[in-house]
């Protein structure tokens, strides 16, 4: 390479499920049939009405020019309607809401918008490792807070007080949580957001798992005092099986909003009409609809739970989200070899826990995004391996 990458570059690696899905796709070229059981990406798709509206409007010519950096104003009012029908928050459409593409992408404007180099940013371990990426990228200085399960997956925020001061511009939240599947009370946002307003930092809830195998749907936003310190994110991808359309949310205080906006229009040239209004129209989906996407979800999970009694992992029932987290035995010492073992011999993947942060790394993650068939021929496959070994 004749020109030397941005020394940024060199503070993150290539995202670890990159790097597998090549390795299982070459696995596959070479003929081997792979069940992947580690990405949260639905293999359901979203309402009829959400693609008949797709289609309708992609068909309109007007549809296919430049949009707003803010989103057209029904899609930022049917935000505003879900939050009000099933968090019980109220959002100004005009100055609350922000519409993203995809959630993830509102990570990094967030970051840029508030995170000088040098700055501390408070990420959970175990967490999402864009959390960790992206503050690098930008400069941040990482100040990781233990999540435990003794604890039930929520921070100790009187031991992070007590271990020091406390200098951080950002704390990253995510509840329900990825990749434990916990929830936190409506009483912990209260300490949190408490927590936040004392130490003058911005909270951020990522908050993209609500609406799975779960219906206690709380929002940051909902206590006293969070529009003064706290920000929230949410997504279609999981709740309304829209993964690959990339269609998020950023809501909160106006002068936040604004902020990420000045971030946001120097970076995109707005999202595609037709994907906006079909956005309303999932947006629009009745409580039945995402009961009926439970009861698969459910089903599957019954699978997958025998598949962790098959591993011998122990795990929490109460868990929420698309994936079930678990929880390896004593016996086995190496978390990456076990589950490299089952890759190559069961040809099954599943995620190890230690990507999330060195407190996953007696876990093991699987996912709930494959038919009941296809966790059934993976219960096979890890049983036939087992009992081989």
């Amino acid at each position: 390479m004749r020109v030397k990458p941005a020394d940024r570059t060199e503070s993150v690696q290539e995202y670890y499920f990159s790097q597998k899905l090549r390795q299982i796709d070459q696995m596959r070229r070479s003929g081997i049939d792979i069940i992947s059981l580690g990405i949260g990406s639905p293999d359901m798709p979203p309402s009829e009405n959400t693609i008949a509206k797709l289609a309708l409007e992609a068909s309109v010519t007007s549809s296919h020019g430049y949009q707003s950096y803010n989103g057209i104003p029904a899609l930022r009012k049917a935000f505003a309607d879900w939050y009000h029908k099933y968090f019980r928050v109220e959002l100004d459409p005009e100055n609350e809401i922000l519409p993203l593409m995809g959630s993830k992408e509102g990570i990094m404007h967030i970051s840029l918008a508030f995170v000088n180099p040098g700055d501390e940013v408070l990420v959970p371990d175990p967490g999402y490792p864009t959390y960790s990426s992206v503050t690098n990228l930008v400069g941040g200085k990482i100040r990781y807070y233990d999540l435990e399960e003794k604890n039930e997956w929520l921070p100790e925020l009187e031991k992070l007080e007590g271990s020091g001061s406390i200098n951080a511009k950002v704390m990253w939240i995510n509840y329900p949580h990825m990749p434990t599947g916990a929830k936190a009370p409506a009483k912990f946002f209260e300490k949190l957001v408490a927590f936040a307003l004392r130490h003058n930092i911005l909270l951020v809830n990522d908050n993209p798992y609500s609406f799975i195998l779960n219906k206690e749907y709380l929002s940051i936003l909902e206590v006293d005092g969070a529009r003064d310190i706290a920000i929230e994110l949410n997504s279609l991808s999981k709740s309304h099986n829209m993964a690959g359309w990339r269609i998020g949310m950023v809501a909160g205080n106006p002068d936040y909003i604004r902020t990420i906006l000045k971030v946001k229009s120097n970076m995109d040239s707005g999202m595609f009409r037709a994907m906006q209004v079909a956005a309303v129209a999932a947006l629009e989906n009745p409580q039945s609809w995402y009961d009926d996407v439970n009861t698969v979800y459910r089903k599957r999970r019954e699978i997958v739970e025998e598949i962790m009694g098959i591993l011998k992992c122990s795990f929490d029932k109460k868990q929420t989200g698309l994936f079930v987290w678990g929880r390896i035995p004593e016996s086995i010492h190496d978390c990456e070899s076990f589950v490299d073992g089952i890759l190559n011999g069961a040809r099954v993947f599943i995620t190890p826990g230690f990507i999330f942060g060195k407190n996953g790394s007696r876990y093991i993650r699987i996912s709930l995004c494959a038919s009941e068939t296809i966790l059934l021929n993976a219960k096979t496959r890890i049983s036939d391996y087992l009992s081989t070994k």
